[in-house]
């Protein structure tokens, strides 16, 4: 409750600064939980399937209301509860592993004076959610284990299929999850069918999960797994798989400060080592398979994709964990090393820091923002009834930005409108009033593209405005229309 409470006052200190939609990706989740009812084609394909479901079906009805739409404030209160289940999760890990509440406080003080973590719990974005699940998992699968996979196994299995649900790094972290879970049942002294058979069971749910997924994107988009196509390639790791992993410990160091990182490896070093060492601390293994949300950002980022501080950001509550079971080993010293660490978290990370990683990487579009305006007040002015041409693939975050004027997803024709938007990037005059291109990325998104190899495509159409890398089309004639 305090973490909610404080993350509540978080929550209302960045609206207050206007940071709350500063970041594309808050705005775009927005805008796919509203399209699957407000759509010309409505219906669950809308989902899409590059993003996984599960923060936008917790969505889909509260943001159907224009003021949770325009605002996000039903999303923020998503993430400010899960910010909550996570400080509790990461808790209750390093009370059942140390029995020490000194540690247990000492470890969730890198989380919640984490800048980063308390800003993304003040925003729509995803990762709160995926926070709270994978702990909260974890947490769940660790007094699995505890009853030699005896005991209940529905609500671990949910959590880790619902966080699977939530976002790719999941994936990785329950594999890893499950593999140290059989590791430990091995070393409490079940026998290896046994312990294959319990952890077999479990994974049962969050396999269902991911083939749920597979199956929904194959019918939504027709590929069984997007893996490109949503992102320019730009990262001077590619395909340097050794340079990737130092990437990641750098940012790291950046998000926590290289003291508390340091001290989060050295207490994972000293949980693998006490849980290979002793059976009664052989349950406390499963925590180390946090370690796998690294996997995505260093597949990501080794295939290409541009550099992000907040791919990382899922493996703060991993350190928190870590670092709060090795001041729980200390046993004479809890207090003094508990003191210490939180000592060390108060120099090198500050909450509401204005120039953490993360805040200043979430307005690298807050100037393009206010230069579409331009754009904005154009429409404002000009446009009826008509409908809008636009890519959502690149232009989602200003569909939200354009309901400030009334604008809602039903009135824009996009790639999820199937046979209705094929037919109107081949006759876009006979479909559309207005067109919005995206020009600011490499070679532009799909019309710019269009407009590119087929030189007729912009024939009826009049540029009439720009702004922030978004040029707007205006179906002629239009005679009576200011030109930009």
């Amino acid at each position: 409750m305090a973490a909610v409470l404080f993350g509540t006052y978080a929550a209302w200190v960045y609206a207050g600064a206007g940071l709350t939609l500063s970041h594309y990706d808050a705005k775009a989740h927005l805008v796919v939980a509203r399209r699957v009812i407000d759509s010309l084609t409505p219906g669950w394909k809308q989902i899409g399937a590059v993003w996984l479901p599960l923060p936008h079906l917790l969505n889909l009805f509260p943001i159907q209301i224009d003021f949770f739409y325009r605002t996000g404030a039903f999303a923020v209160g998503i993430s400010v509860v899960s910010f909550g289940l996570m400080a509790y999760a990461c808790a209750r890990l390093v009370l059942d592993a140390t029995g020490s509440r000194s540690a247990a406080l000492a470890g969730l003080s890198i989380v919640l004076l984490n800048p980063d973590v308390v800003y993304l719990q003040s925003t729509p974005m995803t990762e709160p959610l995926l926070l709270a699940l994978t702990t909260l998992s974890i947490a769940l699968l660790g007094r699995w284990v505890e009853t030699d996979g005896a005991g209940s196994r529905t609500a671990t299995g949910v959590a880790m299929a619902a966080a699977c649900l939530t976002r790719y790094e999941a994936w990785p972290v329950t594999a890893c999850a499950l593999l140290l879970a059989l590791v430990a049942l091995l070393r409490r002294g079940l026998p290896v069918g046994t312990a294959l058979r319990r952890v077999a069971g479990l994974a049962v749910c969050p396999a269902l999960a991911g083939v749920a997924f597979l199956i929904q994107s194959r019918l939504t988009v027709g590929h069984w797994f997007v893996t490109g196509g949503f992102y320019v390639p730009d990262n001077p790791d590619t395909g340097r798989p050794f340079k990737t992993m130092g990437s990641l410990w750098w940012a790291s160091h950046h998000l926590n400060g290289y003291g508390v990182l340091l001290w989060a490896v050295a207490g994972a070093a000293a949980v693998l080592v006490s849980g290979l060492l002793s059976r009664a601390r052989a349950s406390s293994l499963v925590v180390l398979a946090m370690v796998g949300s690294a996997a995505l950002p260093w597949y990501a980022f080794f295939i290409g994709h541009p550099f992000r501080f907040r791919y990382m950001i899922p493996l703060v509550p991993a350190f928190a964990v870590w670092a709060g079971i090795g001041v729980g080993l200390t046993r004479r010293f809890r207090v003094m090393a508990a003191i210490a660490l939180v000592a060390l978290v108060i120099v090198e990370t500050r909450p509401f820091d204005a120039v953490a990683p993360m805040v200043q990487e979430a307005q690298l579009d807050r100037e393009h923002g206010r230069e579409r305006r331009v754009v904005t007040n154009y429409l404002r002015q000009h446009r009826r009834q008509e409908k809008i041409l636009v890519s959502l693939a690149s232009l989602s975050h200003y569909v939200q930005e354009l309901s400030e004027i009334g604008l809602n997803v039903r009135d824009v024709i996009h790639e999820g409108n199937g046979d209705l938007w094929a037919a109107a990037i081949e006759h876009p005059d006979a479909h559309a009033g207005w067109m919005l291109v995206e020009e600011l990325s490499k070679g532009g998104d799909t019309l710019a593209a269009r407009a590119r190899e087929y030189p007729d495509f912009l024939r009826g159409f009049s540029r009439v405005a720009a702004g922030g890398g978004v040029a707007l089309y205006c179906r002629t004639p239009a005679s009576d229309r200011p030109r930009f």
